[in-house]
């Protein structure tokens, strides 16, 4: 202070003395009142609103009684309450419990488990299919119309589609029978994965899956990306130019648009999931004879004006296998570290 003093009286600002000697304007304003350090005498002591060892033990023993073993801090306040007795706030049961070690579930529910997801790999067509059922509105305020659809995820080809005015595990069984008629898909299994609606996991369907020697494979409870090869068809069926401004009027209106759709999708579509050939032509194993041609031509393009390439020309690879919801390795934040 004494130096602050003699630093203003010879035409120093206090703001640039504080600043040198390393203290805050504002700490320096407060020692004006008082000569003395405060800092240097502070006490801490304990809180005065601590609980005592009696209290803390009270609290515990609350907790651990006959009836209240299974019930939630938020349970027993008022049950005690109801008692004539208040020993703390719901906070500090649980502050208490958590040091204890006594803060897990309590009662027999179990903690919620993650469970990994199923994962399918397809080298080839028809080894795995995933399948779903999305409305289509309809001219009809409530009333919707339900697009059936099987899609194998290695060829990305729309292997059965049907529209029907309700959703039942009967319709989906007979779509099965039908998709795995024209697809030949006897004596070789076949994994079909869904959704876990009604429709997909309904007695009906099931029997027909064990008649017909077809693997389930459903998703996991309330994870929507499970199924990520039926909701990106959906959303380019939606978002196409194909599809109508105005609501489908009839039942059959919207299987004319389904079968229009499909044709489109299945032979002119190029997917951009497979170097951009159709779902047909990957299907029927035409994939590997264009993307060479394309190498090709690519590499003649690149022979005749090298000038205007600066590295290797596009890669026309398309890989030999599909997975559906391959498997994790490395979790995000050992990405995120690694790449740290």
């Amino acid at each position: 202070m004494q130096l602050i003093d003699e630093a203003v009286k010879e035409g120093a600002r206090r703001s640039r003395a504080c600043e040198e000697l390393g203290v805050s304007p504002r700490t320096v304003q407060r020692w004006q009142h008082t000569r003395e350090d405060g800092r240097l005498h502070a006490h801490h002591g304990a809180p005065a609103n601590k609980l005592s060892e009696a209290e803390r033990q009270a609290v515990l023993d609350a907790v651990n009684r006959v009836g209240y073993a299974s019930l939630s801090p938020h349970q027993i306040v008022p049950k005690l309450a109801d008692e004539g007795i208040y020993l703390a706030s719901e906070s500090t049961f649980y502050r208490l419990m958590r040091a204890t070690e006594q803060n897990q579930r309590r009662g027999r529910a179990q903690a919620p488990q993650q469970r990994a997801p199923t994962t399918h790999c397809a080298d080839g067509p028809n080894q795995v299919w995933c399948w779903d059922i999305t409305w289509m509105p309809s001219t009809v305020r409530g009333r919707y119309f339900y697009w059936y659809m099987m899609e194998d995820i290695y060829s990305r080809k729309l292997v059965m589609n049907e529209v029907w005015a309700e959703e039942s595990s009967e319709h989906a069984s007979a779509l099965l029978e039908k998709a795995c008629l024209r697809e030949a898909t006897a004596g070789h299994p076949v994994v079909l994965h869904s959704d876990n609606g009604g429709a997909m996991k309904g007695a009906v369907m099931r029997a027909k899956m064990v008649d017909l020697g077809v693997e389930a494979s459903f998703s996991r409870p309330r994870v929507s990306n499970d199924n990520a090869f039926a909701e990106a068809l959906f959303r380019t069926a939606k978002y196409c130019p194909l599809w109508p401004e105005r609501p489908f009027d009839t039942l059959e209106q919207a299987r004319v648009w389904v079968q229009g759709f499909v044709d489109w999708y299945n032979d002119e579509h190029r997917h951009s999931g497979l170097k951009y050939v159709s779902p047909s032509q990957r299907h029927r194993g035409e994939a590997d004879e264009l993307l060479a041609k394309r190498r090709e031509l690519y590499d003649a393009a690149r022979a005749l004006n090298p000038a205007r390439w600066s590295g290797q020309i596009r890669n026309w690879h398309l890989a030999d296998s599909v997975y559906l919801n391959p498997e994790r390795t490395e979790t995000p934040i050992t990405k995120c570290k690694q790449a740290a």
